[in-house]
């Protein structure tokens, strides 16, 4: 699985009034080209899976204490949620729990919790909300706060 940006950084080299080149960059919406009509259809279904709802994209937490996660998903049917560290699928263990309820027909909310936290626990999360129709995805980044005395 590959994190794809929202933005792409262009850089431009462009002459200034007195000829001197600089370099300039931007960030651009990253546009996407469907190879078919079938597949725009098929990202671009209302009934699709849409995150609606999530936690903060970069959290910094304390050894020892709970990390948190949230996620909220639409689509028609109800989408599933499922978490990853690094690209890996997490599964429930001692350590690791997943709490999910619905609202109406079409909404799912899920909330992932370590606790403890320790220093492997660093790294890349992303929360997958999918249905038949679409995929959506958020993706969190977590390093640990070192504190000095």
């Amino acid at each position: 699985k590959t994190f794809i940006p929202d933005y792409l950084v262009r850089k431009s080299n462009i002459l200034d009034k007195f000829g001197k080149g600089r370099l300039y960059s931007a960030r651009v919406p990253v546009t996407i080209q469907h190879r078919s009509p079938q597949s725009a259809t098929y990202y671009e279904n209302k009934d699709g899976a849409k995150i609606v709802k999530s936690s903060h994209f970069d959290f910094e937490y304390m050894l020892g204490r709970k990390i948190t996660f949230f996620c909220m998903a639409q689509g028609m049917p109800r989408p599933e949620i499922t978490w990853f560290k690094d690209g890996i699928e997490l599964y429930h263990h001692k350590y690791f729990q997943v709490h999910e309820w619905t609202e109406g027909n079409d909404t799912i909310k899920s909330k992932m919790e370590i606790d403890p936290a320790t220093q492997k626990d660093a790294g890349f999360y992303e929360c997958q909300a999918n249905n038949k129709y679409a995929i959506d995805y958020r993706a969190f980044r977590t390093d640990y706060a070192m504190l000095t005395y």
